[in-house]
């Protein structure tokens, strides 16, 4: 008898299942709701089940059951954690509980800063942010775009950075926002134009256009990195920045050297006099800032879309089975 081929992939609707979709799709596999697993003729087709992480750690009691229930089952539980080491503020009882308790058996996640404090599953699995590239990539061919942004005539501003910057609102942009308040009276010492913006209601087609009327684009902080005592997973925009095109001067980050090559397609500072002194560089030697975005562009799409994050999702669950003995569980 051949073997069931897995590609169904259970879950509960958890929000960063969402970035994963199409590429999961594209890859074969078929997305079936929880609530309808019950209809499911032949459990061995299923991959695994994709848990929402927060979902767990407010139902211990629960997570724990189904945990115990997919085990039998021969069904493994990946979770994917896109906040930490702020984990939405949950209590640190419960992270140590959930830790303790091991309620999934694939833990992803985009920074590994905790991994020595909580151990969530018996796999942890690095898993990046990325971009989409349907959302977000060059709004023309590179063959042309490339050589237009190296003319530096064709830039609006020198400098330029978008995203949440409310510290009254939201205290974990109280960082971000006193650290570009300081960085722009700085620059306007130096007489180096620049706007940093919230996002707002701005489309992905404006972001980008945004993105490429700046000669820099900055990164700076995370709300998921709320007094965390290091910077360390990468944002969206560090792939989304470089994946239009834009380049990108980004805070000093531990995951840095995990998906990029410092120098040949990443450029980063590490505090604010490092960053004055970091902008004036690159403005300074323009053609060598352009040459890393478009060794970054092409890196980011050749390695950095969330359909590459969905086959590492994939390869992972793969894995999980194939180091374990076939059970017979619908007999």
């Amino acid at each position: 008898m051949s073997p069931v081929t897995k590609n169904i992939l259970i879950h509960e609707d958890a929000k960063p299942l969402i970035p994963l979709r199409a590429g999961l799709s594209a890859l074969g596999i078929q997305l079936l709701p929880a609530a309808e697993m019950a209809q499911l003729s032949d459990t061995r087709q299923v991959l695994g089940y994709f848990a929402c992480f927060y979902r767990s750690l407010s139902r211990p009691a629960a997570a724990w059951l189904r945990h115990r229930q997919l085990a039998r089952a021969g069904i493994p539980i990946v979770t994917w954690n896109r906040d930490a080491p702020h984990y939405l503020n949950y209590p640190a009882w419960r992270l140590t509980l959930a830790s303790k308790l091991r309620l999934t058996d694939i833990y992803a996640t985009h920074t590994l800063i905790d991994a020595d404090k909580y151990g969530f599953a018996p796999t942890t699995l690095y898993l990046a942010n990325a971009v989409e590239p349907a959302t977000y990539s060059p709004p023309e061919p590179v063959s042309g775009l490339f050589p237009r942004l190296r003319d530096e005539s064709t830039y609006a501003v020198d400098v330029s950075f978008f995203g949440g910057m409310n510290g009254q609102a939201y205290k974990e942009d109280a960082d971000r926002a006193e650290f570009f308040s300081a960085l722009s009276k700085r620059l306007t010492e130096e007489k180096i134009s620049h706007v940093f913006r919230e996002t707002g209601d701005m489309t992905p087609s404006q972001q980008i256009a945004f993105i490429l009327s700046s000669k820099i684009n900055l990164n700076y902080g995370a709300r998921c990195e709320y007094k965390a005592r290091i910077a360390s997973g990468l944002p969206e925009r560090c792939f989304g920045i470089p994946g239009v095109g834009g380049f990108l001067l980004c805070d000093k980050r531990t995951h840095s050297r995990d998906d990029f090559d410092i120098g040949k397609n990443w450029a980063e500072y590490d505090g604010i006099d490092d960053c004055v002194t970091k902008i004036k560089y690159w403005l300074a030697h323009f053609q060598s800032a352009r040459d890393i975005a478009e060794q970054c562009q092409q890196h980011v799409m050749r390695q950095h879309t969330y359909q590459h994050r969905a086959a590492r999702l994939v390869n992972a669950l793969i894995a999980w089975h194939d180091s374990r003995p076939a059970l017979n569980v619908n007999t």
